[in-house]
């Protein structure tokens, strides 16, 4: 039976996370969750963790394992056979905001996938979009937040774990990335390939500078383009892009080493 490590970057008790446990115990796969005791958001794929005499803290909590650790390092202990058998798929999720373009790199939800490939395992990070349309604010941001309680959660859970068998055939490190716009199952476009947006959804911009300070805000990016990510949550469309695992640029040209003299 497929083994199924659940995490995340928004913390155990996250609304996300139970919803994705909750589908993906539902089709009967072998599951266990683990996911920091807080949140975590941006820490990439950092391994930091709280330890007391060497020893990290971890909890039993309803929704599974609550550990003083970033999501990459509570990858890495699940693959050390700290919470049982190692999984054969990690998912990442669901992330409470879209992680999307090249600001990837920054996810949490998206380092825990990643940190998964370097061990071999297919990995999946899962997020639904958070942002709607809204007027600008008195900080110059043209969007506003949809409340946790209304944002269709189950949607992008039920999404992932139908993706699950696809992960378990595909090659060893295979790791994607999936955004789900917030609306019910049945008022999706449908799920396509994207590609990755310049940078993402929104990025930060400096909103007030003085000689000892500054004062960031965010702010939407450029028109994405067609085919990406951003593009295809805007119109309504669950996006799947396949990821690269960290690996060495093999077709790079270094200089030549010389020898010492």
């Amino acid at each position: 039976m497929t083994r199924v490590l659940i995490t995340n970057d928004d913390g155990v008790d996250a609304p996300g996370i139970r919803a994705l446990a909750e589908a993906v115990r539902g089709r009967g796969y072998d599951t266990v969750v683990a996911a920091p005791a807080e949140e975590q958001s941006g820490m990439s794929a950092a391994l930091t963790a709280v330890t007391e005499g060497g020893r990290v803290a971890f909890e039993t909590r309803p929704p599974g394992y609550a550990v003083a650790a970033s999501p990459a390092y509570i990858v890495m202990l699940a693959f050390l056979g700290v919470f049982g058998p190692p999984p054969d798929v990690v998912l990442s999720g669901i992330n409470r905001g879209a992680n999307t373009g090249r600001a990837v790199l920054h996810s949490g939800t998206v380092g825990a996938a990643l940190t998964a490939a370097n061990h071999g395992a297919r990995a999946l990070a899962i997020s639904l979009d958070v942002i709607a349309p809204g007027e600008l604010d008195s900080g110059g941001t043209a969007f506003t937040i949809t409340d946790d309680a209304s944002l269709h959660w189950t949607t992008a859970a039920d999404l992932a774990a139908d993706l699950v068998d696809w992960l378990t055939e595909s090659p060893p490190g295979t790791v994607a990335n999936l955004n789900v716009p917030d609306r019910a199952g049945s008022e999706l476009a449908g799920l396509r390939r994207a590609t990755l947006a310049n940078f993402g959804q929104v990025r930060m911009a400096v909103a007030e500078q003085g000689a000892d300070f500054a004062r960031l805000t965010l702010e939407r990016g450029d028109p994405a383009d067609e085919g990406s990510d951003v593009a295809l949550l805007e119109q309504g469309f669950a996006a799947l892009t396949a990821l690269r695992p960290v690996a060495e640029a093999a077709n790079t040209a270094i200089p030549t080493q010389r020898a010492p003299h």
